[in-house]
């Protein structure tokens, strides 16, 4: 293992130099690239494959050179534990010994580019160049996100400063609320996109694929963005779409790809239990994501200890027993008089690990407004809208919670196989 110095020749601190990781088991082009590059870069040196994993997990790495061929742990491999600590650094493959097989592994890793042995200065010289630069426009991209993300953090924390009154106010404030989430979507998957194809001269037809996937997605979340807006129309003008239906099964894909670019599922582990056979839900499937992802976001935030979320979905034959559901002290169900017990109904259920909800508090969670959080944590909208959502469907929601023994919602819908 070779560390840089941290001194330039006159003692002076070396500042703003981009580090370059050199992984080859032979010395001889380790040291070649040490000179080629040490006026440029703060170079540092690896024989073998993990003592680079260690070098990049104790300093940033920028550009890794790594040799495809070496005893041990391969340069494909470290490419890819390199990707995995840290998806921004750009990597140059070295090779004397290439297959199609090979590089075609190389670039589906997102190596950057590879260069045969013995290099050439000139080529290796423009292979480092061009990795740099995909470097910097990276670190650019994710600025730009990072920013996103703290517009996104401002609009969901910001409370709503005076009492909302009219239905009018709760509206507004719901389509923020509600318009977070594809806003979520759209932006993690042009992060993912911009990493991907960076001054990338040609993509591969494995990559070609996976771009139009993830701009699909972004689609579909545009178009979500139009839904929520159409279905608040809706709602001022009491037009209420009683024909709406969704694929359930579809709306768990939506969700599950949602809580990839959620921030609130850091930590804490999240299970999405697919139905064993598609289901049609008798709701509109914006108001559906938008219940699944409050419901999932209030478990996940119930407590800042690691934590389980589970959701899962099952098709209930009969009438739901009311009455017996909502006996115990330590439950509540919702929206009975307008609750359309008609079976067949399809139950969703979203349950937690943590510490419970107090009995004085099971009573207003559902208040507008209302929140446990500290000032300025929360707007106190998401179980509010779970709420309203439900009663639109003409569904019914059943709270069952124990302090230290977990929280239970389980939201009934109408709906056939």
């Amino acid at each position: 293992m070779h560390v840089p110095d941290t001194c330039g020749k006159d003692g002076t601190a070396v500042l703003n130099k981009a580090t370059m990781l050199v992984v080859d088991d032979e010395e001889g082009p380790r040291l070649s690239l040490q000179v080629l590059f040490k006026d440029e870069f703060k170079v540092l040196l690896a024989d073998d494959g993990p003592t680079a994993i260690a070098l990049a997990q104790e300093y940033p790495i920028d550009i890794a050179v790594l040799d495809i061929r070496m005893a041990g742990m391969s340069g494909l491999e470290v490419l890819e534990r390199l990707k995995f600590l840290d998806p921004g650094i750009e990597v140059v493959m070295m090779t004397a010994f290439e297959t199609p097989e090979t590089l075609r592994q190389a670039l589906r890793l997102r190596a950057c580019d590879y260069v045969n042995k013995p290099f050439d200065v000139s080529t290796m010289r423009k292979a480092v160049a061009t990795a740099l630069e995909r470097r910097s426009l990276g670190s650019e991209t994710k600025a730009n996100v990072e920013k996103l993300k703290g517009l996104q953090k401002e609009l969901e924390d910001q409370r709503v400063e005076e009492q909302i009154a009219r239905d009018e106010g709760e509206i507004y404030a719901s389509v923020i609320h509600d318009i977070n989430t594809p806003i979520t979507i759209i932006s993690g998957t042009i992060q993912a996109i911009n990493q991907q194809i960076a001054d990338a001269k040609s993509l591969k037809a494995d990559d070609l694929e996976v771009v139009k996937d993830r701009l699909t997605r972004i689609t579909r979340q545009i178009n979500n963005c139009i839904d929520i807006s159409r279905r608040y129309l809706e709602t001022i003008r009491r037009t209420p779409d009683e024909a709406a239906q969704v694929k359930v099964n579809e709306i768990f894909g939506d969700v599950r790809e949602m809580l990839r670019f959620d921030p609130a599922s850091r930590g804490h582990e999240v299970i999405i239990y697919p139905l064993t056979h598609d289901i049609w839900a008798r709701i509109h499937g914006l108001d559906l994501v938008q219940i699944i992802n409050n419901l999932i976001r209030n478990g996940l935030q119930c407590s800042p200890q690691p934590h389980k979320v589970e959701m899962k979905g099952t098709l209930v034959p009969k009438a739901v027993d009311v009455e017996a559901l909502s006996s115990g002290p330590h439950d509540r169900f919702l929206n009975r008089d307008g609750f359309a017990n008609d079976p067949p109904l399809l139950a969703l259920s979203v349950s937690d690990s943590g510490p419970g909800i107090p009995a004085e508090v099971m009573d207003r969670i559902f208040q507008r407004g209302f929140t446990t959080k500290a000032a300025h944590a929360g707007s106190g909208l998401g179980l509010s809208i779970v709420q309203r959502l439900i009663r639109r469907a003409r569904g019914g929601l059943h709270l069952h919670s124990e302090p230290g023994k977990g929280t239970t919602f389980t939201v009934y819908l109408r709906s056939h196989a």
